[in-house]
C-alpha cells in the first residue's frame, strides 16, 4: 500500500478502538499478545479466555471486531477451531497465532476463512496492529460483497417478478389508446401485488382490468400474477361481470397465504363506438374520468367488497358508466394517492389526487400519467417518496382510427 494510502488508512482508524478477543490457553503466549497490544499504536480492547468453550460464552453474549486464535486448544485443534468460530459468529475477523513452523497450517487456515495469520514471536508491534486493522478491514469487505451479491440476487429476483406484472396488452391494433406504468414502491424489496391487464376480443371489445393484493412481498407479488393470469384466461374463455368475480374470488382463497389477505379490483369493458363502459368493482377505489374539453372528474361507481373479504356471500353488480366522445378512463391503485404530502401525516387522498389531475388534464395520455406520478412522488418526497407500489391504466377510444377502420371494413365488404 503506498505511504499516502496507509496514512489515510491509517488516520481513518484514529477515532476507533477495536475488541479483539485472544483465544489462547498459554499464559506465557497471552502475555506476549497483551505486550504487543500496549506496543502497538493501534489501541485496542484486548480480552482473553483460554478456550473454547469459555470463548462461546463470550461470543453468545457479544461479537468483538477480531479474534486472536491460538490453533492448538485443549478443545478445539488446527483448523477444526477456525471453523467453530465461524459458526459461532461469522461476522467476526479471524486472525490465527502459529508456531514457527506452522506456515502451511497458516496458509490453510486462510483457506478456511481466517482473514489472516501470524507467527508468534516473530511479530513486532507495528505489524501486529496492521494485521489486525486490516483483517478487519478485509472482513468487512467481505460482508459488503457478499450484502452487495444480495442485493443482486434479490434485484434479478424483483425483476423477474416485475416482468410477470408488467403483462403485454393483448390488442388486435384498432382504435383503442393505452398508457401503462407500473412503479414498484420505496420498498423495492419487496414488490406488492398490484397488477392489470388488457385484453382486445375479435369483435374488437377491450376488456382491462386494474387490482391491488392487499400487503408486500413475494407471497402477495405471486398471488397478483396469479389473479391477473386468471383474469386474461377468464376474458379469453368469454367470462366476465360477476361470475368472473367470483372464480377470481376462489384462485385468491385457494391462494393466498394468510386468511386476512385480500384484493380490490376493477374490470371494465369498453366495446367500440358504445356510448358508456360497463364495469365491476371489487372495494378498488374510483376512477378518473378525462374528457376532450380538458375536463378532469372522479369518479365513483357502484360495487361490492373485495376479494376474499366475505368469501362466496358478496354480490358485484355490473354498472354502466356514460362515456363522452373523446373521453379518457384512468385507472390507478391506491399507491397513488395515499402518500403522504410534506413532512407531516397528511395523506394526498382523493381530492388531492383529482387537483394534481386537473393541473396536468391538458397534457397528451402519456404525459398526463407520467405528470401524475411525478406529481405524487414530489409532494411525498420529504418522507422519501411513494411507499406503496402505482399502476396506473390510461384507456382512451381513438375516435379517427377507429372511423379509419370501420371505412376500411365498408370498403372491403
Amino acid at each position: 500500500m503506498p505511504a499516502s494510502a496507509e496514512t489515510s488508512a491509517a488516520g481513518a482508524w484514529q477515532w476507533r478502538e477495536p475488541s479483539v478477543l485472544l483465544i489462547e490457553d498459554d499464559p506465557g503466549d497471552a502475555l506476549l499478545v497483551e505486550e504487543l497490544v500496549a506496543d502497538s499504536t493501534l489501541k485496542m480492547r484486548l480480552r482473553w479466555v483460554r478456550s473454547m468453550t469459555e470463548a462461546r460464552e463470550v461470543l453468545r453474549r457479544e461479537a468483538p471486531d477480531c479474534v486472536l486464535l491460538d490453533l492448538h486448544l485443549p478443545d478445539a485443534h488446527g483448523l477444526e477451531a477456525v471453523s467453530m468460530v465461524h459458526s459461532l459468529a461469522d461476522q467476526v475477523a479471524v486472525v490465527v497465532l502459529t508456531g514457527m513452523a506452522e506456515d502451511e497450517t497458516g496458509l490453510a487456515a486462510l483457506t478456511e476463512g481466517a482473514q489472516d495469520y501470524l507467527v508468534k514471536g516473530r511479530v513486532e508491534p507495528e505489524l501486529f496492529g496492521r494485521a489486525v486493522r486490516y483483517a478487519i478491514q478485509r472482513k468487512e469487505a467481505e460482508q459488503a460483497a457478499v450484502a452487495l451479491r444480495a442485493s443482486q440476487m434479490h434485484a434479478r429476483e424483483n425483476a423477474r417478478l416485475e416482468r410477470g406484472l408488467l403483462p403485454r396488452p393483448l390488442l388486435h391494433g384498432t382504435g383503442m389508446e393505452i398508457v401503462a406504468r407500473y412503479r414498484p414502491g420505496r420498498a423495492q424489496a419487496l414488490l406488492g401485488g398490484d397488477f392489470y391487464d388488457i385484453v382486445q376480443s375479435p369483435d374488437g371489445t377491450v376488456h382491462a382490468v386494474i387490482g391491488d393484493v392487499s400487503g408486500h412481498g413475494p407471497d402477495e407479488a405471486a398471488l397478483g400474477v396469479a389473479l391477473r393470469i386468471a383474469w386474461r384466461t377468464l376474458v379469453l374463455s368469454g367470462v366476465t361481470g360477476p361470475e368472473q368475480l367470483r372464480r377470481l374470488e376462489e384462485i385468491l382463497v385457494a391462494e393466498r397465504a394468510r386468511t386476512e389477505v385480500f384484493a380490490t379490483l376493477t374490470s371494465l369493458i369498453l366495446p367500440p363506438g358504445a356510448p358508456c363502459a360497463r364495469m365491476v368493482r371489487a372495494g378498488h377505489p374510483g376512477l378518473l374520468l378525462r374528457t376532450d374539453d380538458g375536463d378532469v372528474r372522479w369518479v365513483e361507481v357502484g360495487g361490492g367488497p373485495a376479494l376474499g373479504v366475505v368469501p362466496g356471500l358478496a354480490n358485484w353488480p355490473v354498472r354502466e358508466l356514460p362515456l363522452p366522445p373523446g373521453a379518457a378512463l384512468v385507472l390507478f391503485t391506491d399507491g397513488l394517492f395515499e402518500g403522504y404530502v410534506g413532512r407531516g401525516r397528511e395523506r394526498l387522498g382523493e381530492e388531492g389526487l383529482l387537483r394534481l389531475a386537473r393541473e396536468v388534464a391538458r397534457l397528451d395520455p402519456e404525459a398526463f400519467v407520467d405528470g401524475l406520478i411525478h406529481r405524487a412522488e414530489d409532494l411525498a418526497e420529504e418522507q422519501g417518496g411513494l411507499a406503496d407500489d402505482v399502476a396506473v391504466l390510461h384507456l382512451r377510444w381513438n375516435a379517427r382510427r377507429e372511423n379509419e377502420n370501420k371505412a376500411g371494413d365498408e370498403s372491403s365488404a
